[in-house]
């Protein structure tokens, strides 16, 4: 009986495993270490946040306080010596001793926060330093666990995605323009303006106080260092004659050693010089033509002039100046600019109402009108314009001390803003022209006969 038993038991096992033939157990023993994803992703993060904190804005902010620091330590020596001058042997002035005591304040304020930030930019710099050294010894360490290639499978499938998405752009994409795209710039968008770094009373001090001057972006060979400027010698309006100057060093101390071009003899007459806005671009002035809805073109070998007429209905004769609350700059209907890629003349006409127009200058031995962009910025609320990379600029008047950088308009994407915020510290209340000089990131302004120049910062 025990022996049917053990025989009845012996075929249900064999009967229970041969029920499920196709099942199969197999134990995989992997002599490779597990990578580790979340050390890589810890790493990705870290590197991310060292990026955040590290930014051109920290530098900007920096420089901002050296600035107004500067700027308060002069107005406290003029104000200084005024008190000095009120003193009667006994008693001082005691309104002059109140105004110093607040910019003292003002001063303290600044040198303290100063001390924090670049404390705080020291402490950031260690931290990020030591950050640094981990991330070095985490890459090598991860750089064992890779011999399966995973982080350089990574990398390909990112080309990999990249390359499918230009594919998918190029597919979808329309027909490119026949117009050239203006907006490409190298040093990346204007961050702010620094300065004065040259200010002088130039030549003729105190005389003239429109005018313009700046460097020439594209010179001829020799020329590369040499300044131009122009100075409204009648009525403040008309002018017939450019001068040079071989170096800054000539042009502060007023020696113009290649001395005046002439346009023409008489001042004025056609084709001379009408308004403050004048640029030079490869050997020859570009200004608003005497009497004329025209830009005109003065070459400096030839001493020809060429002309470029305006669309109908632009405003001229100054009909359309820039402004501010309580006056106008005359005859600054038409603006020429410089940039990277050439010419650009800002103008307004009756059908927009009074708002900018930017058209390009195309070169040639005929000047001709190439694209041109409609703004929705109004001509008598701006001071002036310059243009950097294919962008135009606006500027305002908020004080007798401070201009405002207000808006922009790129000529890539046709993309404006009106919220710049980038502030200029004046020198005097006006500023009469303002040129972008794309040899060495400056802007050149003429102000009340003074020429100071700003330190353009791109980011």
């Amino acid at each position: 009986m025990k022996l049917n038993v053990v025989i009845l038991c012996v075929l249900f096992t064999l009967s229970q495993q041969a029920a499920s033939p196709e099942k199969c157990v197999c134990e995989l023993n992997h002599s490779q270490r597990v990578f580790p994803h979340d050390k890589l992703q810890a790493a990705e993060s870290n590197v991310t946040y060292c990026n955040s904190r590290i930014t051109p804005q920290k530098t900007k902010e920096l420089e901002s306080l050296l600035l107004g620091l500067e700027r308060r330590l002069e107005q406290l020596h003029k104000d200084m010596s005024i008190l000095e001058a009120e003193d009667d042997g006994q008693l001082y002035g005691v309104l002059s001793l109140y105004i110093i005591e607040n910019e003292m304040v003002e001063i303290k304020q600044l040198v303290d926060k100063l001390n924090s930030t670049t404390l705080g930019h020291k402490h950031l710099t260690a931290d990020t330093l030591l950050q640094l050294d981990d991330l070095n010894k985490e890459m090598d360490d991860l750089q064992t666990f890779d011999s399966m290639g995973v982080v350089k499978a990574r990398v390909r499938i990112k080309h990999l995605t990249a390359n499918i998405d230009i594919c998918r752009a190029t597919v979808n994409s329309t027909v490119a323009p026949t117009q050239p795209s203006y907006g490409t710039c190298p040093y990346g968008h204007l961050l702010n303006v620094t300065g004065p770094r040259v200010y002088t009373a130039g030549e003729y001090p105190g005389s003239y106080p429109f005018g313009a001057w700046g460097r020439d972006p594209k010179p001829d060979a020799g020329k590369r260092n040499w300044y131009w400027m122009v100075i409204l010698t009648s009525s403040n309006i008309y002018a017939h004659y450019v001068r040079f100057y071989s170096s800054l060093s000539a042009l502060i101390i007023g020696v113009s050693t290649p001395g005046n071009v002439l346009i023409h003899s008489s001042n004025p007459t056609t084709n001379t010089i009408q308004g403050p806005n004048v640029v030079l671009y490869g050997e020859a002035l570009y200004y608003n033509c005497y009497n004329k809805d025209a830009v005109c073109r003065f070459n400096l070998t030839s001493k020809a002039v060429t002309t470029l007429q305006l669309p109908k209905g632009t405003r001229y004769n100054s009909k359309a100046n820039f402004c501010w609350l309580e006056d106008c700059y005359s005859y600054t209907d038409l603006d020429l600019a410089t940039d990277e890629s050439g010419v650009w003349v800002i103008y307004t006409t009756t059908q927009d109402f009074g708002n900018l127009v930017l058209s390009k200058v195309e070169m040639g031995q005929e000047m001709m009108l190439g694209q041109t962009w409609h703004t929705s910025v109004y001509k008598k609320s701006a001071t002036n314009t310059f243009m950097a990379c294919g962008i135009l600029y606006a500027t305002r008047f908020v004080s007798k001390s401070i201009e405002e950088i207000f808006y922009s308009f790129d000529t890539a994407t046709g993309k404006e803003s009106f919220n710049l915020g980038i502030f200029i510290n004046k020198m005097s209340s006006n500023i009469q022209s303002l040129n972008y000089s794309p040899v060495d990131q400056m802007l050149h302004a003429y102000s009340d006969s003074k020429l100071v120049s700003y330190k353009v910062l791109f980011g």
